[in-house]
């Protein structure tokens, strides 16, 4: 099942239960998340919304992406619609 975003597309695997990140912001990435790492994320970034400064995600573990904090709240609306996904 694809999905695209306001900041995050992808596609969801419904067969391995993960999520396939293909693309954060402009930035084009490969990453398998499966319910803990995407739960591991998504609980780390509600957890840290308000802070003013935003976040830095890194993708492929080498290129950081900053997110502001308007953007990480997008990010976060992304993921809620992913959440529903996992079984």
């Amino acid at each position: 099942m694809n999905f695209i975003g306001d900041i995050i597309s992808g596609e969801f695997d419904q067969f391995t239960d993960e999520f396939i990140l293909h693309q954060v912001k402009q930035f084009s990435t490969s990453s398998i998340l499966n319910q803990d790492q995407f739960n591991a994320i998504y609980n780390y970034l509600i957890s840290h919304k308000h802070e003013l400064d935003g976040q830095v995600l890194t993708l492929n573990e080498e290129m950081l992406i900053r997110l502001s904090q308007h953007e990480t709240d997008i990010f976060i609306r992304d993921l809620d619609k992913i959440k529903g996904f996992y079984h």
